[in-house]
C-alpha cells in the first residue's frame, strides 16, 4: 500500500518583494516561470514543496536596470527579455548568446535568469557568461541583504550557498569597456530543447596592437559547478591564435567532465577545448568591431 495522496500545496501569489520574503521566512519556496521545478515534479524526480510563493508578478524583479557602468538584472527577468534588450545585446552579448539557446520560444518567455541561477545546474547556459562577466547575486531575506559572487553561490549540482529564507532578487554585472568582447558557444545535437553537452564563455579585452590584454573563460557541463578557468596568464599580450590555444589547453586540463547517455567524458573534454577556442575567437571579433551573431535570426 502507498502512503496515500499528499496534502495540497499551499500557494501564495506575492505582489511585492516584502510579501515574498515573509513567505520564505515561513518555509515557502519561490517559483517564477517554473520551467525547472514543475518539469522535475511531473517526472516524479522531485515532488513539489508543500508551500510555494510565486514571484512572477513582483514588478521590481522583472526589470533590467542600467545605471552608469553596471546592469542590475531582476531575478524574474525572462530569457526573452534578455534577448530583446538593446544593452544586453550590445554590451553583455554572451548573456544574449546563452539566452537564445535556452529551451524553446515558449520556455524563453516564462523561464527566468534567477530560476536558472538558483537551480544551479552545472550545464546551465547562462552560468558561464555570468561567471566571466563577474556576475554577483543579490540575496535578500527579512533579516537583510547580502551580495556574493555567483561562482561562490554555486557549490554543487543543484546546490547553492543561499539560506532557505533568502530570495535571489537580482544579478549585478559590470558593463564591459568598448575594447571588450564576450561570447558563449555550446555543443548541441539539435537547435532547440537541448541541454549543453559542453559549453564555454569568454570575455576579453584587446589593446591597440590587437593583442589580448585580459581574458576570462568559464565552462558549462564540464565540472560539478560552472567552472571558471585559471592560469590564463600566457594569453595576456598574445595574439588571438595563441590566446585561443591557451584557453583550449587550460580548459581541457582543468575540466572534470562525466560520461552519460549524451557523451563520454573523453568526447566532452575534447569538445570543451573546441568550445573554449571558439568563444575566444568570437569574443575577439566582437572586441575588434566585427558584428558576429551565432544565429542568423532570433527563433
Amino acid at each position: 500500500m502507498g502512503n496515500g495522496p499528499r496534502s495540497p500545496v499551499k500557494f501564495l501569489q506575492a505582489e511585492t518583494t516584502a510579501e515574498a520574503l515573509d513567505a520564505l521566512g515561513c518555509g515557502a519556496r519561490a517559483i517564477a516561470g517554473g520551467s525547472d521545478l514543475i518539469v522535475r515534479a511531473r517526472q516524479s524526480n522531485s515532488p513539489l514543496p508543500d508551500h510555494l510563493v510565486a514571484i512572477d508578478r513582483v514588478s521590481t524583479l522583472r526589470q533590467i536596470q542600467i545605471d552608469g557602468g553596471s546592469a542590475r538584472i531582476g531575478a524574474a527577468v525572462t530569457y526573452a527579455q534578455l534577448v530583446d534588450h538593446t544593452v544586453i545585446a550590445a554590451r553583455l552579448t554572451a548573456i544574449r548568446d546563452a539566452s537564445l539557446l535556452v529551451g524553446s520560444p515558449a520556455t524563453r518567455h516564462v523561464g527566468t535568469i534567477g530560476g536558472n541561477a538558483m537551480n544551479a545546474s552545472p550545464a546551465m547556459d547562462t552560468g558561464a557568461p555570468l561567471a566571466v562577466l563577474g556576475g554577483r547575486a543579490v540575496l535578500e531575506s527579512t533579516a537583510g541583504r547580502r551580495t556574493m559572487s555567483l561562482t561562490d553561490l554555486w557549490i554543487g549540482p543543484g546546490q547553492t550557498s543561499a539560506r532557505s529564507d533568502e530570495l535571489l532578487t537580482g544579478i549585478l554585472v559590470d558593463l564591459p569597456s568598448s575594447d571588450s568582447g564576450t561570447a558563449y558557444h555550446r555543443l548541441e545535437y539539435r537547435r532547440s530543447m537541448e541541454i549543453a553537452v559542453a559549453g564555454a564563455a569568454a570575455a576579453l579585452r584587446v589593446d591597440r596592437d590587437g593583442l589580448i590584454s585580459s581574458l576570462r573563460v568559464a565552462l558549462s557541463a564540464a565540472a560539478p559547478t560552472i567552472l571558471e578557468i585559471q592560469h590564463l596568464d600566457a594569453a595576456i599580450g598574445a595574439t588571438l591564435a595563441r590566446a585561443s590555444a591557451v584557453a583550449r589547453e587550460q580548459s581541457m586540463d582543468q575540466c572534470t567532465p562525466i560520461s552519460d547517455i549524451r557523451a563520454s567524458a573523453e568526447y566532452r573534454r575534447h569538445c570543451i577545448g573546441v568550445m573554449a577556442a571558439r568563444a575566444v575567437a568570437t569574443a575577439y571579433a566582437r572586441a575588434t568591431g566585427q558584428t558576429i551573431s551565432q544565429w542568423a535570426s532570433t527563433p
